[in-house]
């Protein structure tokens, strides 16, 4: 039967482009079909399936073994439609739609195929869901109710299978698999491992490893989730809670640097399980089995109650008021470089800004992170220079990646899966310096050496006619490279090949191609806040007091200081730490606090409340907080939200985790600016300081053109790193309230535009007014100043290297 309504349309639209005159189509007609969906009018690019059209016009087709992110296999055939005019009822996952098609999604047919379906899935279910993990989130037990039917016709016995022993992570009882395959093709498509498969035909059909063996994947509990039945289930969940009896908190991974998205499982103030959750550009739907299965770690081995070393050399438990009064008393005897702190790989940036006001305070920029990273050249200066700056969603338009030092099938599991994802479908390349291991990919091994670096930066590597042929290079370093002797003359030469590639690739401006990859979530922010990389100054000038905040990297030891120097310890597990600190502060987990952290590639993020700390662990800024107050150097904020302020601009006086916060937006504006990643510049200019070392007297800033213009001014923002407490220059001739833009206490500056110090990190002089708009001024230790002036011009803002203008004309 002919479809007048469609004829008519069609007609009345060929009259209207044919009226219409100097129009551009916004898509081409060939490119689009016309299709209904239970009589309603859809248009769908050609070659969408049934499925998809239906999805797009707002109806829910039941499935179990099709997914959004694995390929179609239309074996569980629950998606079956009619089409009219059309003898059987096709399934809807794998068949394309033709132009004309009429899909009846609730028809007498589709739902006598459904119940029978249905009725085929169960006849060799077992009558498990009293006891069955996946009740309540079970897609079998929704869709046998929504479409099955009311009784059973079969009487025959049910089927038994063995269940498989695959490791000790997920749980198998596999008479309750439907056959969807959904596992096997995660593990082969996603995971990149060919450790499951099916064996046997018909009624003999089973899915497991054939031998047994475990299923060797570091992200082998996704399966857990994407299994719609509870054939896989979780082994340390087991038997534990039900899906209603649990409150599930929206939450961050602080396991790693990727920064997966999580929802945290709880039930009477205890983490019960970690579930992934859904952000396209960071983990998508997946997460890998630390972050999966690390949760049991956070109710064990806790520090629960302050301590302190007896004379024995034993600590023992004792109250906050008295830790605390010996922590503030030990502060009060030092001055300046006399007390020295080291953050771990799990401290957020609330507790990181307010150890870095409360030591700037006292006089101390002695502020370490236990990872290393070059700080010659441009350093940490740039921040270009640590992130990963392709972000992690760029690999999939790269068509070439180079891999320098880095493993990060384990260092960054969802990152290597999206290397993976990009391998699979868009045939990137990809090539290995460093040492030849399995990244479920295959890939050009280059060699181990560092002699492969420099032919690969000096052209004479064969590998090279493919890195310039490359239309969008990406070269990503991992950070465990940059920490051996020779690791900034490995970011140096890295950084030439970068930008070599760059230029012979002839990419768009906005493509970046040098890229870090770091190991732990606090590094980042550290360094955004003014935190040297590395143990070097301490190793140099052994404190009297040192902090160790989290650190259990084992980077700093009781020989590496004075007999007499006191070590606090503040975290919540103190592996390495706590055993040789002289008083122990106990602190909140991540799950435990609302805290921000800043991911591999400056993605600012954070986490939320899922449970309160056990016993007497308090949150850690607010522990420095107490400390701060008691040692008579209170910092002024009392809220999370006050410290985040402080982060990237504002001061406040706080009291709450939201005034830490107005803290956290003083010294570095991005770290406030969640779910937003802050684009950074300057790889020309930092592969320039990487081969030319500064030196007091020696670089001649006009010989290098590059310096000349700057597309942007330090990635948009004025203040990243700044040391909370009035310049020593600026109690003396404090300046004008109009010429700055910072904070004044006590009528005082106090701005990291002013700040003198020669120990700081990256410093800015800026002056309002004046022929040339704004100055401003970018230097390192032991490096001459590189001051930069900004000058409006045509609405847009240009940036020229002057030489430093002197204190007078600030």
């Amino acid at each position: 039967m002919l479809r007048l309504p469609s004829v008519g349309r069609a007609l009345a639209s060929a009259a209207k482009s044919s009226m219409a005159l100097n129009t551009v189509p916004v898509r081409a007609a060939s490119n689009m079909v016309e299709v209904f969906v239970d009589g309603k009018s859809l248009e769908v690019e050609t070659g969408t399936t049934v499925l998809q059209a239906c999805e797009k016009a707002g109806i829910q087709i039941p499935r179990f073994c099709y997914h959004e992110r694995l390929s179609v296999a239309g074996n569980c055939r629950m998606c079956l439609v009619e089409i009219e005019k059309v003898v059987k009822p096709v399934a809807a996952c794998a068949m394309p739609v033709m132009k004309g098609w009429n899909i009846l999604t609730n028809s007498e047919k589709t739902r006598k195929a459904r119940e029978g379906v249905m009725e085929f899935l169960l006849a060799n279910h077992p009558l498990d869901c009293p006891i069955c993990d996946q009740g309540g989130e079970c897609d079998l037990q929704d869709q046998s109710m929504q479409f099955g039917s009311d009784r059973s016709r079969f009487t025959e016995g049910k089927r038994a299978v063995e269940d498989k022993n695959i490791g000790p992570l997920i749980k198998t009882i596999m008479t309750r698999c439907i056959q969807c395959t959904r596992c096997v093709r995660f593990a082969s498509e996603i995971a990149g491992v060919e450790d499951l498969g099916t064996t046997g035909r018909g009624n003999n059909l089973q899915i497991g490893t054939y031998v047994e063996k475990m299923f060797m994947s570091e992200l082998s509990g996704n399966v857990i989730d994407i299994c719609p039945v509870g054939a896989l289930t979780s082994k340390p969940y087991a038997f534990t809670s039900r899906p209603w009896e649990t409150r599930k908190t929206e939450s961050i991974d602080v396991l790693d640097a990727v920064g997966s998205n999580i929802l945290v499982s709880t039930r009477g103030g205890e983490v019960m399980r970690v579930m992934p959750r859904l952000n396209e550009d960071i983990n998508e739907e997946w997460i890998s089995d630390k972050t999966r299965f690390a949760y049991d770690g956070l109710k064990r081995q806790r520090l629960t109650q302050p301590m302190v070393k007896d004379d024995a050399g034993q600590l023992t438990p004792t109250t906050w008021e008295d830790a605390l009064t010996r922590v503030a008393g030990a502060l009060q005897s030092v001055q300046g470089n006399e007390v020295a702190a080291i953050a771990g790989g799990m401290a957020d940036a609330e507790t990181l800004v307010s150890l870095k006001d409360l030591l700037n305070r006292l006089d101390s920029e002695n502020l370490c992170t236990e990872e290393v990273f070059p700080m010659s050249g441009a350093g940490t200066d740039l921040r270009s220079n640590y992130l990963l700056n392709s972000r992690i969603t760029g690999i999939e338009e790269c068509d070439l990646l180079l891999l320098v030092g880095t493993n990060p099938r384990y260092e960054a599991p969802l990152f290597n899966a999206r290397i993976r994802k990009s391998w699979l479908h868009n045939e990137l390349r990809v090539a290995m310096v460093g040492h030849n291991v399995d990244l479920s990919f295959t890939y050009d091994h280059l060699g181990e050496e560092t002699s492969v670096l420099k032919e690969l930066a000096n052209g004479t590597h064969p590998f090279c006619e493919v890195l310039s042929a490359a239309k969008r290079p990406v070269v990503v370093v991992g950070s465990s490279a940059l920490q051996r002797a020779d690791g900034a003359a490995i970011l140096g030469v890295v950084s030439s090949i970068a930008q070599n590639a760059r230029t012979s690739s002839g990419v768009e401006e906005g493509w970046k191609v040098l890229n870090i990859l770091h190991r732990v979530a606090s590094q980042v922010a550290a360094l955004d806040l003014g935190y040297k990389a590395g143990v070097d100054a301490i190793r140099a000038n052994p404190p009297k007091v040192l902090f160790l905040l989290g650190a259990d990297a084992g980077c700093i030891t009781r020989a590496d200081l004075p007999k007499d120097s006191l070590i606090i310890y503040q975290g919540h597990h103190g592996d390495v730490g706590a055993p040789m600190a002289d008083i122990v502060l106990p602190g909140a987990a991540y799950t435990e606090k609302n805290a921000t952290y800043v991911n591999t590639e400056g993605r600012s993020q954070h986490t939320r409340l899922a449970v309160s700390a056990p016993g007497m662990a308090r949150e850690d800024w607010k522990i420095i907080r107490a400390v701060s107050e008691l040692a008579g150097v209170a910092l002024p904020y009392d809220s999370v939200e006050e410290v985040r302020s402080r982060l990237a601009g504002v001061a406040l006086p706080y009291d709450s985790v939201e005034e830490v916060r107005s803290r956290l937006a003083e010294v570095s504006p991005n770290l406030v600016r969640y779910d937003d990643v802050e684009e950074a510049n300057y790889f020309k200019q930092a592969n320039e300081l990487a081969q030319t070392p500064f030196r007091r007297s020696g670089l001649d800033y006009h010989k290098h053109t590059s310096w000349t213009f700057l597309g942007d001014y330090l990635q948009k923002n004025w203040r990243f790193r700044c040391s909370y407490k009035t310049p020593m220059d600026d109690r003396q001739n404090p300046a004008p309230r109009s010429q700055t833009r910072g904070r004044h206490i006590d009528d005082q500056t106090c701005t990291d535009e002013t700040e003198h110090r020669r120990d700081r990190k990256t410093i800015l002089y800026v002056r309002r007014g004046g022929h040339s708009g704004r100055t401003g001024s970018i230097f390192s230790s032991g490096r001459p100043r590189l001051t930069l002036c900004l000058e409006p011009k045509r609405n847009k803002t240009r940036v020229y290297l002057t030489p430093p203008p002197t204190t007078s004309n600030l």
